[in-house]
């Protein structure tokens, strides 16, 4: 199940921390770079964020959330997390799928490290388009992408 989550609650966004810190915990070792901003959250800093929460719960257990903020026709994903207990089991499709589902949506960008085989595997899979590479220091580069929903 899908639904909204309320960011400005503490104990909502204690919750996504409990899913956060993992998830980005395995990115993190898969790029070799351990200063992601995600890991570096509080619950005062995603209450601040601005971005749309929504959260996929499997028997009433939080294992998934994507958020991300809508600029008129275009969502801008900032995150797209899955608890490592639960990947590999449909939930990141199933989140990228509802929001391209969202009324009035007509493409999505999203950015994820270079070397984050398995997350830009899933955004080509699913019809992101490579846009630009952007080195931030010695250590990380980013990869961004975008999906035009036809």
């Amino acid at each position: 199940m899908i639904k909204r989550l309320d960011i400005k609650n503490r104990e909502i966004a204690a919750e996504i921390l409990s899913i956060q810190v993992p998830s980005y915990l395995v990115e993190a070792k898969i790029i070799g770079y351990y200063d992601l901003p995600p890991l570096k959250d509080t619950i005062d800093s995603l209450q601040q964020s601005q971005e749309t929460f929504f959260a996929y719960y499997l028997q009433e257990k939080l294992c998934g959330i994507i958020s991300f903020k809508l600029d008129r026709t275009e969502v801008d994903l900032h995150r797209l997390i899955v608890h490592p207990d639960h990947f590999r089991t449909g939930i990141a499709q199933k989140l990228l799928s509802f929001v391209e589902t969202i009324e009035g949506v007509k493409s999505i960008i999203v950015t994820t490290g270079a070397k984050n085989t398995p997350a830009i595997n899933f955004y080509l899979k699913n019809g992101f388009c490579k846009l630009q590479e952007v080195k931030v220091d010695e250590h990380l580069i980013l990869s961004s992408f975008r999906k035009h929903i036809i």
